[in-house]
């Protein structure tokens, strides 16, 4: 098979992908092996591949890789989520686009639409994967509002429900004016914006007096129904109890007194507006105040605020700041910056809003999945997020799970007149109501109109996709897939949905499985451009991943990513990362037509040849051992740098070169078989990280009693590692490396052999590695003597010291020229040196840490002059 001088990642990548294919490689199921499994964060079906996407799969695809050649049963569970939020929004954007209003549609109809969507645009991304190179078992694929799938969630509903941790209740949720719906704490993104604080004037009824507060929000002025000060406050003692006027509209409010008051803060007097902030709300449950409601669903001014109505939130505000000041109530303006919540999906400013929702009591759920971090049970890679881990659960709220859509999982909540149940049908519904004593007909009663939050469904991921009516089994009737593959082995996600999607998956694992739902979680970092911020669209500074992977082949851009990424720390990115993974890519690809080209003859093995494989032989154990245990620790990045150094520099650099027959002349076939093992070994190493250069080169290389895929190939097993065999090497190429600079240096061509002597007899023994050293060094002749009277240059290397006969390509007068003029400079900077630190005042008056570099110089310039002399002498000066 004739093999390519260059590699070409297009045809490469598509050809080995759709044999993996053909031949089921990916497909796991239960069997007598050790299961290794993971579950994809099911992406958006509204999602394209991104950089974040392309990270957390590309290290995704390594751990199954890899678990699958130590001889593991890998499972890779794929899929994607429904996104109730975004995906709505996508739906409801096109049929905008196409003249349909989604006010004008049933909820049916809507649907129609949803599911069209979903089938023409849900699977894309899953495609894409597919060019990254995924081993996925995509005949498992799942989504989340599958049949069956959202069977588990009204089973999930209903449990929690009937064990009291479901409940309904009118409660202050954050309100997503833009999407219309609630949206949990955990969907909300705090941002850092300029805006403005308005102290604004309240008058008494009389007009004889006044209270200032101030606020960031005026167009809520109109729902206010109290002002309230510390009871301790002097400033306002005698106005508690007294009545002043909401401006604008005269609407008579109580002054009040609580002890939640900051005196120290502002004004020290507070406007309570109880629909409209979460703290007013709970002040004004406790002195029974009542409730306004100025702001409707849409973000617009409602019929209650009497002012405004039917303007925007934030033109009301602006409109309301005139009023004030042409009233003479606005006392002054301040340029703040001010933290404001975001709805994470749609960017719209959050509302608080008191609304009648769904909640799932949190408490009880919590305590188990905090100890199940906090002992090790399950494990955080960086540890550094169990602390934020712990806080978020120790100090966790009931989670707002409805949600005012209509894509989703509809709540299974039924409704007659002010009677409601909860049950999985309709038919099981009239029963409930049967059971309560009220008798109506399927016709009579209303499911409720909300869908569950998508993580809802999502937390009951690990499970579902293995057995999706776990929920109403006990484990000893779970099918064979879940008493298999469950618990999981690793989840790899990033840090913004650690409470999200984690901490709920472990709540849900532990509830309703009895069992953690995965052991290790690695946390990426963010991935970033050069400036630091964050790849967005909106940014536009997010390359396209199918763009990257068709300039630099998808090993390159896997490569690229890894190289730099450790867990929980951001990624840097730039196009130069892909390049390098292409480099090494092509450093692997030529080192194997290297080791092709080689004629094979029936001669004796090269004496640097047998050295140096005895030697790699040591190194590449050592160093699987070293990438191990990098790989047990997580630190994935690392594993890669030392696999990459020990391809590029141990074997391509150094074996290599050490075993490589001169130009024309034949390998013996002991040599090119050594050679073509330890390739293999590396491959096998490689594979993960670059799944399709690897294949390729197995197909050329693999003996035909070896397996046909490398995919398939279990890892390599190797002896202990000789430390003393390792260490004597090292001490070769350093010295190698010396000679090297030493001729770069002094201007000798790599192809004059030189003469050296290593100034210690007793050295001897510490080099079994001669004809490397002979060969790589380009020594006429290595020769240890222990006489001191050589003249030549000397080379340390650690202890042993080396000399260099001054051979006729040497201008030895030139030499001496140039080593006296040093000389000179370095005795007359020691001299100015010296003399400063002589200076006691200097001394006494200077920061310590520049003493202390003076010092420094003063010893390097000795050291110098030292050396600069020697080597004079060694030339016979």
């Amino acid at each position: 098979m004739e093999i390519p001088k260059q590699y070409n990642p297009g045809n490469t990548e598509d050809k080995w992908y759709t044999e993996w294919l053909k031949n089921n490689l990916f497909r796991s199921t239960p069997d007598e092996r050790e299961p290794f499994t993971i579950v994809i964060p099911p992406p958006n079906v509204t999602g394209v591949l991104h950089m974040g996407h392309m990270l957390n799969n590309t290290i995704q695809d390594v751990l199954i890789r890899r678990a699958r050649m130590q001889g593991k049963n890998a499972c890779w569970v794929p899929g994607t989520d429904h996104a109730s939020i975004a995906t709505e929004a996508k739906v409801v954007a096109k049929l905008k686009a196409e003249g349909i209003d989604k006010n004008s549609l049933s909820r049916v109809q809507f649907l129609e639409h949803a599911w069209a969507w979903k089938e023409k645009h849900g699977g894309i991304i899953l495609d894409q994967l597919k060019k990254l190179g995924a081993a996925c078992d995509w005949e498992r694929t799942k989504f989340t509002m599958d049949s069956d799938l959202s069977d588990a969630v009204t089973d999930t509903f209903i449990r929690l429900y009937k064990e009291g941790l479901i409940y309904r209740g009118v409660r202050m949720v954050n309100w997503d004016p833009s999407a219309q719906t609630a949206v949990s704490d955990e969907e909300v993104i705090y941002k850092e914006n300029p805006g403005k604080l308005f102290h604004v004037k309240y008058l008494t009824e009389n007009g004889s007096d006044s209270i200032t507060i101030a606020t960031t929000r005026p167009e809520t002025i109109l729902g206010d129904t109290a002002i309230c000060v510390h009871p301790d406050d002097s400033r306002y003692s005698a106005m508690i109890g007294k009545t002043v006027l909401v401006p604008l509209i005269n609407r008579p409010i109580k002054i009040i007194a609580d002890e939640y008051v900051d005196m120290t803060f502002g004004s020290g007097a507070l406007k309570i507006t109880p629909a409209h902030d979460i703290n007013d709300y709970q002040l004004g449950i406790k002195h029974k105040l009542e409730v306004i409601d100025v702001i409707a669903a849409d973000g617009t001014m409602s019929e209650a605020a009497t002012l405004f109505v039917g303007e925007d939130r934030f033109k009301a505000r602006k409109l309301m700041v005139k009023a004030l000041e042409d009233a003479g109530q606005l006392v002054k303006t301040e340029e703040i910056i001010n933290k404001v919540g975001h709805s994470e999906r749609t960017d719209a400013v959050i509302e608080p809003r008191l609304s009648l929702q769904w909640f799932v009591d949190m408490k009880q759920l919590a305590g188990p999945a905090l100890e199940a971090v906090t002992n090790g049970s399950v494990q955080l890679h960086p540890s550094k997020f169990i602390n934020t881990y712990r806080y978020w659960m120790e100090n966790v709220k009931d989670w707002c799970i409805s949600r005012q859509l209509w894509w989703g999982h509809r709540i299974p909540a039924w409704y007659y007149n002010n009677e409601f149940v909860v049950a999985s049908s309709a038919d099981e519904a009239v029963k409930e109501f049967a059971a309560k004593g009220i008798i109506v007909s399927t016709s009579e009663i209303k499911q409720d109109e909300d869908v569950v939050d998508t993580w809802f469904s999502s937390w009951l991921w690990p499970i579902t996709v293995f057995d999706a009516q776990a929920i109403r089994k006990s484990p000893d009737q779970w099918n064979e897939d879940l008493k298999y593959y469950y618990p999981t082995n690793d989840l790899v996600t990033a840090p913004e949905i650690l409470f999200f999607w984690v901490a709920r998956m472990i709540m849900a694992g532990i509830k309703f499985a009895g069992d953690i739902p995965f052991k290790n979680v690695y946390l990426t970092g963010i991935v970033r451009d050069k400036q630091g911020r964050k790849m967005s669209k909106s940014l536009g500074n997010s390359p396209d991943p199918l763009m990257l992977i068709e300039k630099f082949g998808a090993d390159g851009v896997r490569i690229g990513m890894l190289l730099t990424s450790p867990a929980g720390n951001d990624l840097p990115f730039d196009d130069s990362l892909c390049e390098q993974g292409r480099n090494f890519n092509n450093k692997l690809w030529n080192a194997f037509r290297l080791l092709q080209s080689w004629e094979v003859s029936d001669i004796a093995e090269d004496p640097a040849a047998e050295e140096v494989s005895e030697w790699f032989v040591s190194r590449i154990a050592d160093e699987k051992l070293r990438i191990d245990d990098l790989f047990e620790k997580y630190r994935i990045s690392e594993a890669l740098m030392a696999l990459y150094k020990l391809v590029w520099d141990d074997y391509c650099s150094w074996y290599l070169e050490a075993v490589k027959p001169g130009f024309g002349s034949p390998v013996s076939s002991k040599t090119k078989s050594k050679a073509a093992s330890f390739m293999k070994d590396l491959l096998c190493m490689v594979h993960p990280f670059a799944p399709f250069i690897t294949e390729e080169i197995w197909s050329f290389l693999r003996s035909e009693n070896e397996e046909p895929f490398i995919l398939l190939k279990q890892e390599s097993k190797f002896e202990e590692p000789d430390p003393i065999a390792l260490n004597q090497f090292e001490l070769t190429r350093e010295l190698i490396s010396a000679i090297r600079n030493f001729r770069s240096s002094k201007g000798l061509s790599p192809k004059d052999a030189i003469h050296l002597v290593c100034r210690s007899r007793s050295a001897e023994e510490g080099f079994p590695f001669k004809s490397t050293l002979l060969k790589l060094a380009n020594l006429s002749d290595l020769e240890f003597n222990s006489d001191k009277s050589s003249n030549g240059f000397s080379i340390m290397v650690r202890t042993d010291e080396f000399f260099i006969a001054a051979g006729e390509q040497i201008d030895l007068g030139d030499e001496k020229e140039k080593l006296e003029k040093d000389l000179e400079y370095y005795r007359g900077f020691l001299i100015s040196v010296s003399k400063k630190l002589s200076n006691e005042k200097f001394v006494a008056n200077a920061k310590p840490e520049i003493v202390e570099n003076e010092r420094k110089k003063e010893a390097d310039a000795v050291q110098k002059i030292k050396l600069i002399e020697e080597q004079l002498k060694a030339l016979g000066v």
